[in-house]
Formats: C-alpha cells, sequence, structure tokens
C-alpha cells in the first residue's frame, strides 16, 4: 500500500508505516491542487488539517481506502462522501485529551485569580493587591457540555478541586464518577462555569449566542478549547459587557483559518479587538491540545488504528 503524508508529524508515525511495510511519501508543501493531480495513485492519506478533503478532492482519489486525520475532529473532511465512498477515517481524540484538560484548567485559574494582569502588573512596577483580588473556583459547579474524551478529561482533572462536576450531552448514560449527567434545564440553572467539549458540525456552529448565553440562571466564567466557530463572537462580547459572562478563556476563535494555522487577518472585526483588550479574557493560539506528549499520543494512536485496521483486513 501507498500512502501520501501532507502534514509533519512525529517521526514515529511515518517510521512506523514504513517499518509495517507501507510505502510512505512526504509531500508538505504543494498546493491542494497540484496533489489533487496525484493522489488517485495513493491507498491511504495522513493529514492534520493543511487544507480540506472536501468532494472534489476525494472524487479525484480513485484508490484511497484510509485517512488518518492527526486530531479530534473530523470536520476538515467531507465524511458523508468518503463513507458513500467506503474510505476509512481514523481519528485520535484520545491522543491530545490530557494536554487540552490540563491547558482548560490553567487558563481558569489564570483569569479566575488575575494572573496575568498581576504578572504584568508586577512587570511594570505596579502593585495592587485588592485590585487583583481572586475568585476560588472550590464550592463552583463546572458544567460540562459535550461529554466525550475531551470533556471526559476535564473532569478528571478537577476531581480534587472542590468542585462539583455536572454535565450535558445529546447521548444519555454518559455520567461517571468524575460528573454527573443532568438534564438541560438542570444545567443551564446550576452552572457556574462552562466548558464546550462538543465537535463542529453544523448542529454546533453559532452555538454559543446571545440567546444561549441569556438562558444560564447565573453569571458565568466560560471556556472554549473546542471550535472557534461555535461561538458568536459579537454575542461573547455581548455577554461580557453585560456581566452575564464574568470571564472567557478562548483557545479557539471564530476568525481561525481552516486550517487553524492562523487568524483570517481579512475578517478581524471590533468584536476581536475588544477581546484582545479585555482583562477579563484569556487567549491562546488553538494549542490546548498541543504538547510534546500528544504529539507522540496522536501520532501513536493513528499508527496502531492504521494497524489494526490492516491485520483485520489483510
Amino acid at each position: 500500500m501507498r500512502i501520501l503524508a501532507v502534514d509533519t508529524n512525529h517521526e514515529l508515525l511515518i517510521h512506523g508505516l514504513r517499518k509495517a511495510g507501507f510505502q510512505v511519501d512526504e509531500d508538505y508543501i504543494s498546493t491542494k491542487e497540484t496533489i489533487e493531480k496525484t493522489i488517485e495513485i495513493y491507498d491511504g492519506l495522513i493529514i492534520r488539517s493543511r487544507f480540506p478533503v472536501d468532494r472534489n478532492f476525494l472524487s479525484k482519489a480513485k484508490n484511497l481506502k484510509f485517512i488518518g486525520r492527526v486530531g479530534a475532529g473530523l470536520e476538515n473532511i467531507n465524511q458523508d462522501y468518503a463513507k458513500e465512498r467506503n474510505i476509512i477515517l481514523f481519528n485520535a481524540p484520545e491522543g491530545n485529551r490530557d494536554s487540552l484538560a490540563e491547558h482548560a484548567l490553567g487558563m481558569l485559574l489564570m483569569l479566575m485569580h488575575r494572573l496575568r494582569i498581576a504578572d504584568l502588573e508586577v512587570r511594570n512596577g505596579i502593585w495592587l493587591r485588592e485590585e487583583n483580588r481572586g475568585d476560588e473556583l472550590m464550592g463552583k459547579t463546572v458544567g460540562i457540555l459535550g461529554y466525550g474524551n475531551m470533556g471526559k478529561a476535564f473532569a478528571r482533572r478537577l476531581s480534587g478541586l472542590g468542585v462539583e462536576v455536572i454535565c450535558y450531552d445529546i447521548l444519555n448514560g454518559l455520567g461517571d464518577d468524575f460528573a454527573i449527567q443532568v438534564g438541560w434545564d438542570e444545567f443551564l440553572v446550576r452552572t457556574d462555569v462552562l466548558s464546550l467539549h462538543t465537535p463542529e458540525s453544523p448542529g454546533t456552529r453559532g452555538l454559543i449566542n446571545s440567546d444561549f448565553i441569556n438562558s444560564f440562571r447565573k453569571s458565568i466564567y466560560f471556556i472554549n478549547t473546542a471550535r472557534g466557530k461555535s461561538v458568536v463572537t459579537s454575542d461573547l462580547v455581548l455577554g461580557i459587557q453585560s456581566g452575564k459572562i464574568k470571564g472567557a478563556c478562548l483557545d479557539v476563535l471564530e476568525y481561525e483559518k481552516s486550517s487553524f494555522e492562523n487568524l483570517d487577518q481579512d475578517k478581524l472585526p471590533n468584536d476581536f479587538r475588544y477581546l484582545l483588550k479585555s482583562d477579563k479574557v484569556i487567549l491562546t493560539p488553538h494549542i490546548a491540545g498541543w504538547t510534546i506528549q500528544s504529539k507522540e499520543k496522536l501520532a501513536r494512536s493513528i499508527l496502531s488504528k492504521i494497524l489494526d485496521w490492516m491485520e483485520k483486513n489483510g
């Protein structure tokens, strides 16, 4: 079998595939259009998020049997058409869940205890204590929206911190020792800290809007380490300005390019400028799942899934 890798990953992935007998070609430079001209000769594709694997691309990949997406989500792949073509899709949400959970917790504590602000002030010779009085996480209820790999990992990190953790998911029976699954009405009433862990889909794009935000009984802290397009930024800003959102931790933004590698500089409105200046917002560049360890875990997971599939299918 011949595989094309179009995104760089941990070296163990390519090495492991070659050791298993695959011919692996690497092309991290050519455009999508150039790759489309030769994709028909490949049986497998390894990608992160460099370009969307859309219907047109898949129609040219006449011999493609599988795609290994080295990451959690599959939204950059036309999943319906891939299924129609009997192309197997591998992803690795378990690979970066620990990294993401730690990052989410770190951002939240940084926000609630004003660590970024206080650090910058001290570095500039400003010594303010009362103005930097923090807000304790202990005693609060953390509501996790979407209780899959990422949500569960975050719940585990919260154990022992004196918080109550509840979760809501469209699937039933997902509660465990770390989070109690509740109905939607109860979720809205009890949540003090909302952490979003849903995949990007037509149903989740623009999910966090003014109606959604104002449906919560209390003012809440908000964490988004999922997908930027799930949040209507202008409505989030209104929530911060009104006090309904006490503060926001944003690792992902509505304005990210589909590759996640940069912001779309032509689409950065005043709402984004507000986030940049607000002391109630913590921003990071889509790195919650981006650690030394997760890079290896993601690659190892994809390698294992491809090799298991090959063993079962000859």
